[in-house]
């Protein structure tokens, strides 16, 4: 009872420390409640036509053919003659919906979107659409309907295709996009006879958006550099030469019409984004039509750190890079509805065509509307915290606000209008650091709560490992511990004076959680205060040296594991050094097979973290040697222990159906590829075959038998069925090589106990994991147990990173599960990502649980050591969470501690999972005796 009781309040304290870094790091940066900003002056269009090519690559649109000639000839004379043009740079996560808020909303999106898929609105926010008198789009059933959502009445209206048709198998994707400027002609020609709707389209204020995925399709399909994906390009420019004339003819040509072409995020060579890599970052954009600057010719060289100018040979033209949500500010000055109220964009003056009192005053409009969201801010943290200790953001005071909005006003009236553009933008870069100020005002304070709550639970955990798992020399008559009740009172008062303070400042409720939790946390910790003792007076006895040898090993281990998540190699490494660990401990000479075993088998999987994680071109060659790998290995597993575990009668047809069912999952990748390439789709055997495998991957093991082996090896079978449908490359051959070096990591821990002393060890050929443990035999800790605890988690870790790393899940190739489904679903499809992550996972924790069966531990104090390393990593890499620099080291540091916490919080129920896929047995069926009178 006592451990079911520590294990749900240990999980309570992870997942709160887990939910603070959200309430800390993602917590929205939107506020609500300003006053819309519009430009006081005639805008220069009457009307914005706005074209988004998804996964449209820069490079892809600007490079010229081999031949020097263009592959979209009507798009290159606009930038050539017509328009102006440069590079929009987006920000990581480069998805769809992140790319289209930042276009049309002028912000980039809030994070906490993730949790919802990049679908849903977390929070309601204002966009261009929504300050339209009206909008039209046609597009993907994915991205348009968030807007018409997100919409203040019923002006949005939008037309999409059904989400079957987003299918990575069709023969061309391409007709996504013609269906596109199909539907939009047709809307303009049913417009000529419908008077409502054409009085609607001859108003002022009107936009037309289409959303073309047809290149982002083929790109995942076919990869950037396909035909398909040239091929699609083309269309895409006849097809806007196409919607420009008809536009300009419905218009009788008035000039009124702006036009801006662009995407939402590009693509890499092997067809995936999601990461930071400049194809996915650099995205074209080209304006033109009313109110945006013709081409202009420069003579000086461009200072751009690309070098893809003389490639795209447009080195002669001036070239206007913005960031994407630029944009937004941008579309509104053109067609003069005011910027969204959450807009972070900069107005980007060299794209307008018109007077030098519009663009100031166009910049001056910028700086209000974002100055109005850094005072709501303000207004906003002012209320929450007591006027003693409020410090407001010095660069921008409410009597500094007043003074630059008056200088700016002044200077517009004097015509002095670039001194008033350069103010403008001095007073939007400040208020833009000052929205970052408050929003982080409660940083530093929620990270000292947590930091303490961290440091007291590790303390904790520690403390208990010592009283309950640790042979030490116990004086409770001399042990001075404080007392209970005095402590009790203490803890009370200083927990009801934080939370009196919290209350005046109105904090909300996940504030309470985290301040008053340390308070029970060092309640516990200085209770067991007596346990410190008994550890000073037991140092005599204890071998020092030892003891501090080993602690100095795991804390250099642990650093290792930290920068692994850097730098994967350092994985390498680390296999490196654990291979020689049957050298340096002794076991070598007790134990030589077994010790070259682990010497190759650390070796071989040593070569993984040296592979790249995205990047790689499908091999499915090397999915069928996996294949083959594993049903070698099991055959000579079985082989050699048919004397000392022979199988029972039930057991042989289970493995044999077991291993044809790998060879049959190992075909299946090839047969499904080869399909797609001949564009013929998913087989539809392959597909039932996939998902019946993946459905029954848990349960088939529980059909066999419980002895140690036979049910590791029916473990490792039905995972790697699974895993071979979910692989495209190298990284098939992980599982067979972490299962190789986890048996033998198994075997040679039973030499390591014996060299201990140890000697009523268990066979491993004779243990069963149903067996009742016997209690009397499980014994103490001892330092060898950090090393075993260490193993664990440095497997764990190299579970995770041996085949991937943040940018695999962020930007991973949908060919993986193309054996399952083709059609886009970025929840099944992230949800069997995940579980191609979680398998050797489970492979680990399965090991892990065998290793505290054959070692006579009980699996709690094992599993306490991994948790306090786990801690002591997920504390370092707190410390390393940034509020600085790129986006992409932001997001980076806050995804290296939310994984370590997550490992921990997963370990902790996965342990469960693991003790019931090992110990439990399901039976179908059961011989009856037949009873006669």
């Amino acid at each position: 009872m006592r451990m079911i009781t520590f294990f749900l309040v240990g999980l309570t304290v992870h997942v709160v420390f887990f939910i603070s870094i959200f309430d800390i790091y993602f917590t929205s940066p939107l506020v609500h409640g300003m006053t819309p900003q519009s430009i006081p002056l005639v805008p220069p269009a009457s009307r914005l036509v706005l074209v988004v090519a998804d996964g449209l690559r820069a490079d892809s649109l600007f490079t010229l053919l081999s031949n020097d000639s263009s592959m979209i000839p009507y798009l290159r004379n606009v930038i050539e003659d017509m328009g102006t043009w440069g590079v929009s740079h987006t920000r990581v996560p480069t998805e769809s919906r992140p790319g289209h808020v930042a276009l049309i909303a002028g912000f980039y999106e809030d994070v906490s979107a993730v949790a919802k898929g990049w679908k849903e609105n977390p929070v309601e926010f204002d966009s261009v659409f929504n300050e339209s008198r009206h909008t039209w789009c046609w597009g993907s059933p994915d991205i348009l309907p968030m807007f018409a959502k997100g919409a203040s009445g019923d002006h949005v209206y939008t037309h999409t295709y059904p989400a079957q048709e987003e299918d990575f198998a069709s023969t061309d994707a391409s007709r996504l996009d013609s269906w596109v400027f199909t539907q939009v002609k047709a809307f303009f020609n049913s417009a000529k006879w419908n008077s409502s709707l054409r009085a609607s389209l001859l108003e002022d204020k009107n936009v037309f958006f289409l959303h073309l995925l047809g290149i982002d399709t083929n790109g995942h399909a076919h990869r950037p550099v396909s035909k398909e994906y040239i091929d699609n390009i083309a269309l895409v420019d006849s097809g806007v030469a196409e919607l420009v004339s008809t536009v300009e003819e419905f218009f009788d040509y008035d000039g009124r019409t702006a036009y801006v072409f662009t995407s939402d995020h590009g693509m890499t060579n092997w067809g995936s984004h999601g990461a930071g890599h400049p194809s996915e970052t650099l995205t074209p954009l080209v304006a033109w039509g009313a109110g945006v600057n013709r081409a202009r010719i420069v003579t000086e060289p461009q200072q751009y750190t690309d070098g893809y100018l003389k490639d795209w040979k447009l080195e002669h033209l001036r070239r206007v890079d913005v960031n994407q949500a630029d944009i937004a500010p941008l579309m509104a000055s053109l067609i003069g509805v005011p910027i969204p109220v959450n807009s972070v964009g900069v107005l980007p003056l060299l794209y307008l065509n018109n007077s030098e009192q519009f663009k100031a005053e166009s910049m001056y409009t910028n700086a209000i509307q974002i100055l109005e969201q850094f005072k709501m801010k303000m207004s906003q943290r002012k209320e929450t915290t007591l006027s003693f200790l409020f410090t407001p953001y010095q660069p921008l005071t409410e009597s500094k606000q007043a003074e630059l909005i008056h200088k700016a006003r002044i200077l517009i009236q004097l015509e002095k209008y670039e001194d008033a553009v350069s103010l403008c933008q001095s007073l939007i870069s400040r208020s833009l650091e000052g929205l970052v100020y408050y929003h982080t005002y409660d940083r530093f304070f929620l990270g000292c709560s947590v930091v303490l709550g961290f440091v007291g639970w590790t303390s904790y955990v520690i403390l208990v490992i010592l009283k309950t798992h640790a042979s030490l020399n116990r004086h409770p008559n001399l042990t001075q511990q404080i007392p209970s009740r005095n402590l009790a009172r203490l803890c009370m008062c200083v927990a009801a004076v934080i939370a009196v303070f919290l209350f005046i400042q109105r904090s909300p409720f996940t504030y309470y959680i985290y301040c008053l939790l340390p308070v029970p946390v060092w309640y516990s910790v200085l209770k067991e205060s007596g346990t410190l003792t008994d550890l000073i007076r037991s140092a005599p006895s204890l071998p020092l040296w030892k003891c501090l040898g080993y602690f100095v090993l795991v804390a250099f281990g642990i650093e290792l594991l930290v920068v692994s998540f850097f730098h994967r190699a350092m994985l390498t490494v680390g296999l490196a050094a654990l291979s020689l660990w049957p050298l340096l401990s002794g076991l070598f000479s007790k134990a030589k097979v077994r010790s070259g075993s682990w010497f190759l088998g650390c070796l071989c999987l040593a070569a993984f973290p040296l592979m790249p994680v995205v990047g790689r071109e499908p091999n499915v060659h090397l999915v069928v040697c996996a294949g083959l790998l594993t049903l070698f290995t099991s055959a000579c597993y079985l082989w050699s222990s048919r004397h000392k575990t022979p199988l029972h009668l039930g057991d042989k047809p289970q493995f044999v159906s077991q291993m044809l069912h790998v060879a049959v999952c190992a075909c299946v990748p090839s047969l499904t590829h080869a399909s797609l390439q001949q564009k013929q789709g998913l087989p539809l055997l392959n597909q039932v075959i996939s998902w019946s495998t993946l459905a029954s991957s848990i349960f088939v093991p529980l059909l066999s038998s419980t002895r140690l082996f036979h049910r590791l090896l029916s473990i490792f079978l039905s995972l790697t069925s699974t895993y071979l449908l979910l692989s495209t490359g190298s990284e098939a051959l992980f599982p067979p090589v972490l299962s190789w070096l986890m048996f033998v990591w198994i075997n040679i821990e039973q030499e390591a106990l014996l060299s201990q002393g140890v000697s009523s060890r268990q066979e491993l050929s004779v243990i069963d994991f149903s067996a009742n443990i016997d209690i009397t035999r499980i014994r103490q800790l001892k330092l060898d147990d950090i090393r075993r605890s260490y193993f664990f988690v440095f497997f764990i870790i190299t579970a995770f990173f041996g085949t991937g790393n943040i940018a695999s899940i962020n930007s991973f190739d949908p060919a993986s599960v193309y054996c399952f489904l083709t059609v886009f679903n970025p929840f099944i499809m992230g949800g069997l990502m995940m579980w191609k992550v979680i398998i050797p996972f489970i492979i680990v924790m399965c090991t892990f649980e065998t290793i505290q069966v054959a070692t006579q531990l009980s699996s709690r104090s094992l599993f306490l050591i991994v948790l306090v390393i786990s801690d002591l990593m997920a504390l370092h890499f707190f410390f390393l969470v940034q509020d600085y620099g790129s986006w992409l080291d932001i997001g980076t540091s806050i995804s290296h501690y939310v994984i370590v916490m997550s490992m921990t919080i997963f370990l902790m129920l996965l342990s469960v999972v693991t003790h019931i896929l090992t110990s439990k047995r399901l039976i179908l069926w059961r011989k009856t005796k037949m009873h006669f009178p």
